[in-house]
């Protein structure tokens, strides 16, 4: 039984994927900063015959990054599949408007967090010379839009750690994908408009936009490729949506 490792599992796309991989027979490890969601999660996920492990913490500090992860007990060490996952959007000012608090936000989360946790767990992988690396990246990765600045920002440097890794790991047999979802709906657009409900729904008004399960269901598909196979990048739109600045609505 393969073992899948999960940051921001307690919401949206990483929730998810853990019931979906839970389903597919994978044991689990999933993290998140709000514990009684993540407990929620695992007594939900615990119904299928897995074993799971729930690591309450922050992926923006280094130091609880090394505590939880660097010190794995030995049978949660052989991680197949590490999904970074753990990411967010905060703030739609324009840049010379924008909000240091914000930006450090976004860049601590989706930027450093993402390399602190990899940091950790490649060598795991390198060691058994196999492993795949999905990392949850954005259209704003691909295309700059308005008010999107530092985000679009961080999520092109994923987008470019992604293809730094296909290339680094190449040589120990690690695959790494990159995942470009489009407008999905999850608690991203509340959280970037700091818990304004209204406003967030107007994001998705008169369209279908995606939703976590339609990830989930693109990252099942991309592990479970056979072993010479590796999908790169992954760019995941809803019809509705052509790129970042065509939108049908109605």
């Amino acid at each position: 039984m393969k073992t899948a490792l999960i940051t921001g599992a307690t919401s949206g796309i990483g929730e998810a994927t853990a019931k979906l991989l839970a389903k597919n027979d994978y044991n689990l490890i999933i993290t998140g900063r709000r514990n009684e969601r993540l407990q929620e999660l695992e007594k939900k996920i615990k119904q299928n015959d897995i074993e799971i492990l729930s690591l309450n913490f922050d992926v923006r500090s280094i130091v609880e990054v090394k505590k939880h992860l660097g010190s794995l007990p030995e049978k949660w060490q052989n991680i197949d599949v590490l999904i970074n996952n753990a990411g967010l959007a905060a703030g739609t000012s324009t840049i010379d408007k924008g909000e240091i608090d914000d930006w450090d936000r976004m860049i601590d989360t989706n930027v450093k967090g993402l390399l602190y946790v990899s940091k950790v767990i490649m060598p795991l992988m390198i060691k058994r010379k196999k492993g795949h690396i999905i990392n949850i990246a954005s259209i704003a990765g691909k295309e700059v839009y308005l008010n999107g600045n530092v985000y679009c920002a961080t999520k092109h440097a994923v987008d470019a750690l992604s293809k730094a890794m296909r290339i680094d790991l190449l040589p120990h047999n690690i695959k790494v994908t990159n995942i470009a979802p489009g407008m999905i709906d999850t608690e991203f657009s509340v959280v970037r408009y700091k818990g304004d409900q209204q406003k967030a729904d107007e994001v998705y008004k008169n369209m279908e936009p995606l939703l976590a399960i339609d990830i989930a269901e693109v990252i099942l598909f991309a592990i479970q490729r056979p072993a010479h196979v590796t999908l790169n990048d992954i760019v995941i739109m809803p019809t509705a949506q052509a790129n970042t600045s065509h939108l049908k609505r109605g």
